[in-house]
């Protein structure tokens, strides 16, 4: 089930690829696998599947102990200073950098280990209270002052967009991020600013993202099915 399930996901990505003139092979699937067995994430693998988002630290840490190379961990929940170094450690990519304490303490920890950490910028680009991200006008002043932690590879910006009941609703959102992707790699504040990533879309508007120029989408009950919370 989970390997047709991961063929479905993949098909639904090359159409829409090819629909808006990308190539498939440019977008990543990241399959979260919050709340979901170790059992479940190596049944993913042995599909194929080799990026995994999760989003708690201590269930983190508890699969990626136990699950072999060459799987690739991205940090997708929302992360706490005191957390940071244990979030250098285990993870490869941290996609949710909103505020310049949080980059600075990954950035200590990543050096302390001798390690370079991808990682996006989340941007809150519907402006909601209760979401975590930086506001789509205050981007470009913390790039700028992420410039300074070498230890740090700024890859990309990352969003949430409100929810919609229809996967249209988010369309103006995916688009709202490329653009502003876009001006600031104008600006050279990214890592490779010729290759800027763009996490967006989940499993219900996933298909829309891809259109509007995700890189990466975030992939869980599409999956994994249906999870308790």
């Amino acid at each position: 089930m989970i390997c047709d399930n991961i063929e479905q996901v993949r098909n639904t990505v090359r159409e829409a690829a090819l629909r808006s003139g990308r190539n498939p092979d440019a977008v990543k699937i990241v399959a979260v696998s919050k709340h979901v067995s170790v059992t479940r994430v190596t049944a993913a693998q042995s599909c194929g599947q080799i990026v995994f988002g999760e989003n708690y630290l201590q269930e983190a840490a508890e699969k990626i102990s136990q699950i072999s190379e060459p799987v690739t961990w991205h940090f997708i929940g929302h992360l706490q200073t005191n957390k940071a170094a244990a979030a250098a450690e285990l993870f490869q990519m941290i996609q949710t950098v909103d505020r310049l304490k949080i980059a600075t303490a990954l950035n200590t920890h990543a050096e302390r280990i001798g390690k370079y950490l991808d990682v996006l910028i989340q941007v809150n680009v519907g402006r909601e209270a209760q979401k975590s991200g930086v506001l789509p006008e205050n981007a470009e002043g913390l790039l700028r002052d992420l410039q300074s932690l070498a230890h740090l590879r700024v890859r990309g910006l990352m969003t949430m967009p409100p929810y919609g009941r229809d996967s249209e609703e988010s369309r103006l959102w995916f688009r709202a991020l490329k653009q502003l992707a876009l001006q600031l790699a104008e600006e050279e504040l990214f890592y490779d600013n010729s290759t800027v990533e763009l996490s967006m879309g989940l499993s219900g508007d996933f298909a829309v993202a891809v259109e509007e120029g995700a890189t990466m989408i975030r992939i869980g009950t599409a999956i994994f099915g249906e999870r308790k919370e």
